[in-house]
């Protein structure tokens, strides 16, 4: 079997666009490492396709954005922040949405883009080693968020701490029976993210040395109306919440919903926080954990535009604060003894 990039990146220790930039003779490669990757090279017989050279030179104009969702308010804003950046660098979109696991796998068994791009992007979407070493062939520079890839660029927050930040705030608020709305756990595409911040949520009521209660996790799968549902499935337990936090913003704002048809209040009879600081947070007084959506976009491209110019010789990653911003829906706990 002929060599490929990938492993002569292995081969030289490097990242697959390094290979490219070295090969090409492209700036911004230091001569010892230059010469790790034609020493690489030459060892394993690689040479450049010329597809791949007709890529690296940036021709076709077009950076590809792949996810998992494009109508899910998160990824549109992430796009956004992408689009803002790239079009100011006279560079356009190329967007592909996977939608549901038939057009992933049918995706990665076509490779659409090849020879289509000079960059991609790919927006918290889980990768098999197999799939990773696929975008990797494509010998363009690639920028990931969330699931950190080796060889990539890297966008992220830290989800753990995110969600450990909006547990802690409800129990300092003296809240002890505190419910979980989840996100999509039930994916088989496996996305982290959920995975992420149930864990957290289960680790700080251990470390408060409060019991884990597996009927206090109700699924919302991202969305207003199932967030609904899981605040009337948590609130119908015999023993109901005091608390709840959801995993997005658009959760909580179904949960709010229930509290308001079944003429309950938050924070009074129930507090709600949620995660992302959605546009819409603000206007419904929301306690939220804050991340800057847009802004990850916009570092996405960025670090896009330094790999395509040669200024980022390797691959970085960069970790994106959040925050938590106290509203008006959490607050003291008034109930001292369960309900009967």
């Amino acid at each position: 079997m002929a060599a490929s990039i990938i492993d002569v990146a292995r081969r030289a220790e490097v990242s697959t666009a390094t290979v490219s930039r070295a090969l090409r003779g492209l700036p911004n490669v230091s001569e010892a490492t230059r010469e790790r990757v034609l020493r690489a090279a030459e060892e394993l017989s690689y040479s450049v396709s010329p597809q791949a050279s007709s890529l690296a030179s940036g021709r076709t104009g077009m950076v590809g954005v792949v996810l998992p969702f494009v109508n899910r308010w998160f990824y549109s804003q992430v796009v956004a922040g992408i689009d803002t950046v790239l079009r100011a660098n006279d560079l356009d979109i190329l967007l592909y949405n996977l939608g549901d696991e038939r057009v992933h796998q049918r995706f990665f068994a076509r490779m659409p883009l090849r020879r289509r791009v000079d960059a991609l992007i790919v927006l918290n979407l889980p990768l098999s080693s197999g799939e990773s070493e696929a975008l990797a062939s494509l010998e363009v520079p690639i920028a990931v968020l969330g699931t950190h890839v080796p060889g990539c660029w890297h966008v992220s927050i830290d989800n753990a701490e995110g969600a450990s930040t909006a547990v802690r705030h409800l129990i300092n608020l003296g809240h002890r029976r505190i419910g979980m709305i989840t996100g999509a756990l039930g994916d088989p595409r496996g996305f982290t993210t959920p995975i992420v911040r149930q864990h957290a949520y289960r680790t700080v009521l251990a470390q408060a040395g409060i019991p884990y209660d597996p009927d206090l996790e109700a699924p919302g799968h991202l969305g207003i109306e199932e967030g609904a549902s899981a605040m009337a499935r948590l609130l119908s337990l015999p023993d109901p919440p005091t608390a709840v936090f959801a995993e997005t913003d658009q959760m909580a704002f179904g949960a709010l919903r229930t509290l308001s048809r079944m003429g309950l209040r938050a924070p009074e009879d129930v507090s709600v926080i949620g995660f992302d600081n959605h546009e819409t947070a603000e206007l419904l007084n929301l306690t939220t954990i804050g991340q800057p959506v847009a802004h990850q976009g916009e570092l996405l491209a960025q670090q896009i535009l330094d790999a395509l110019s040669g200024a980022s010789e390797e691959p970085t990653r960069v970790v994106v604060p959040t925050s938590l911003i106290v509203r008006g829906t959490t607050g003291a706990c008034t109930r001292s003894t369960p309900p009967t």
